[in-house]
């Protein structure tokens, strides 16, 4: 019965796992409702009613609801390299040659490159994502209804994984019973069935979430993510200028808003930006 002291913590951890799933769902989908009644203008001030109806993505948020803070340093380093504010080197390295940024964004990156005038573009990116104008950029679109709650989705994400890490806890301490412990003749049959149903219950959490749960792992909102698929250079969906882009560059920059580096021709610019996955997660 030695095997019962390894079943009780298989069983507690898909427990307590399905039990975080369940309700960081739950949270995700009331803020789901939320978004929904201020797309319908229900129950939520007049300002927030407006502001939801009428809101225009600019180019630098449809960059955050396809791809998040990496893919809006992403849009501004290609918008300021072609407008020849910044020299993006197939080497990786980013060079200031206008120091004064079109706008907050802009300035921004100038400022993460310092004084030198010369900075790593992966560092690059990587501290412009952080920065309080992109974060600016996020909490517009939250509060339009637009984003998913930073809050939100990492609590989703972190139960997923925690789901995860259960259900390979369960298959571990399951091998260990099976294989490890004494067991009278017959038993092993008992055993397995016992950790099956931990395993069962892990596994069929994750196939429901990744079709209930699922659209609150990303960066847009169901409402947002119809926004922007109605994007479209050629019907009509015109994103406006965002102050920094330029009015005739619009269409190519929508396009690396939305599909990231895979819409650049230019090989030297792919490769100064790089496919580093990890910067990248959703380019």
């Amino acid at each position: 019965m030695l095997w019962v002291l390894l079943l009780l913590p298989a069983w507690a951890a898909a427990g307590i796992s399905c039990g975080r799933l369940c309700l960081a769902a739950a949270e995700a989908a009331a803020t789901a409702e939320a978004a929904a009644a201020t797309e319908a203008g229900q129950d939520v001030p007049a300002p927030t009613r407006e502001r939801s109806h009428s809101h225009e993505l600019s180019l630098y948020e449809a960059a955050f609801l396809a791809g998040g803070p990496y893919r809006v340093v992403t849009l501004t380093l290609v918008s300021m390299h072609r407008a020849r504010r910044l020299l993006l080197a197939h080497t990786g390295w980013a060079t200031v040659v206008d120091p004064e940024g079109a706008d907050e964004l802009e300035r921004t990156v100038i400022g993460a490159i310092g004084p030198e005038g010369q900075s790593r573009i992966a560092a690059l990116r990587h501290t412009t994502a952080a920065a309080d104008s992109v974060r600016a950029v996020s909490d517009r679109l939250v509060t339009a209804g637009l984003a998913v709650p930073e809050a939100v989705r990492a609590g989703v994400t972190g139960a997923v994984r925690a789901v995860r890490r259960a259900a390979a806890f369960t298959v571990a301490l399951a091998a260990v019973a099976l294989l490890m412990l004494p067991h009278e003749p017959g038993a092993k049959g008992t055993v397995a069935a016992w950790f099956v149903l931990p395993l069962v219950l892990t596994l069929g959490c994750l196939v429901i979430a990744r079709v209930e749960v699922s659209p609150y792992t990303r960066w847009a909102s169901p409402y947002g993510l119809r926004l922007l698929r109605s994007l479209s250079t050629g019907d009509g969906g015109e994103v406006p200028p965002a102050g920094g882009p330029l009015s005739g560059e619009r269409a190519f920059l929508t396009e690396v808003a939305v599909h990231g580096t895979s819409a650049l021709d230019d090989p030297a610019l792919r490769a100064a930006l790089g496919d580093n996955r990890a910067a990248q997660k959703g380019h």
